[in-house]
């Protein structure tokens, strides 16, 4: 009998989704930070999108939404590393480092844009969203559709296959 190879974890990746295959996980029982997709264990995602919504808190949070055709995705950008206890373990000059790098894709994130943002999804209020670890404003005209042929290819040979 052949050995069966063993799967890797794809726990700890950023996977690319589309916005239709992330509203389709679920979370596991009692365990908050993790999700099911197709019995496969994920906590993080690469989405890429239009920003269609923008709520700013400035020193809180920066929600948006970005709209990929195929769903939209809420995402929030925590602004508050350097008065928030919950950051209070980490290094202040680790902190000011990340503070910076907020506020910078908090300037960079406008309505129209094309986001492509990483992150760890979460729920909150019963809504799933992405919690912002990284932004970067897509100029190339095609970013949106390499996009959409990785999520595809990925769905195809990794995620579902």
């Amino acid at each position: 009998m052949a050995a069966q190879a063993q799967q890797p974890s794809l726990l700890n990746i950023h996977l690319k989704l589309l916005g239709f295959t992330l509203r389709s996980i679920t979370p596991f029982p009692n365990c908050p930070s993790v999700f099911n997709l197709n019995g496969k264990q994920i906590s993080r995602v690469e989405v890429l999108g239009v920003v269609t919504s923008r709520d700013h808190k400035p020193g809180r949070f920066l929600r948006f939404t970005i709209d990929d055709g195929t769903g939209s995705i809420t995402c929030v950008l925590w602004l508050n590393h350097l008065t928030s206890s919950f950051f209070a373990t980490r290094q202040p000059a680790t902190l000011r480092v990340i503070s910076d790098l907020s506020k910078s894709f908090a300037d960079d994130l406008r309505l129209g844009k094309v986001a492509r943002v990483r992150g760890r999804v979460s729920i909150f209020r019963g809504d799933l969203q992405v919690t912002v670890s990284d932004v970067v404003i897509e100029t190339d005209p095609n970013a949106e559709t390499l996009h959409r042929l990785d999520c595809i290819s990925l769905a195809r040979r990794c995620y579902f296959g």
